[in-house]
């Protein structure tokens, strides 16, 4: 098995694969970070659904894609922001709407992971770990 130096940039890999395949789930090794995004994805309605599964290792998320009633994928692009060699912060005042509100950012915070908007809600900044749209 390979070492992932990046593992969320690979979630957000796999999910792009597998929404340009049109396949209706993707499994990726899971994370606690990871099934954080996943909620994240799922309360904004770019996913259907998440499930952990546990494997006695580290566990799967499996992620269930949503498509529109033409077949096109939710997601029209998903793109990982801070690298584990730059990572991006901002703080809580540069927090602006992405895309004019179309687009979300997700947040790595003090308070956990969520969106642009849920973190100018908390009044927190934080690692900027991808945007979609």
């Amino acid at each position: 098995m390979a070492v992932i130096s990046d593992p969320i940039a690979d979630m957000l890999t796999r999910i792009r694969n597998a929404g340009k395949a049109k396949f209706n789930s993707v499994d990726i090794p899971g994370s606690r970070v990871k099934t954080e995004v996943a909620k994240v994805l799922k309360n904004e309605g770019f996913i259907r659904n998440y499930k952990f599964i546990r494997d006695g290792k580290q566990g799967i998320l499996r992620v269930y894609l949503k498509y529109t009633s033409d077949q096109k994928n939710v997601i029209f692009c998903l793109e990982r922001v801070s690298k584990p060699s730059r990572r991006v912060y901002v703080r809580k005042k540069e927090i602006k709407p992405f895309l004019n509100g179309t687009g979300i950012l997700v947040l790595s915070t003090s308070k956990g992971i969520m969106t642009d908007k849920q973190a100018k809600i908390e009044n927190v900044g934080g690692e900027i770990l991808c945007k979609l749209w």
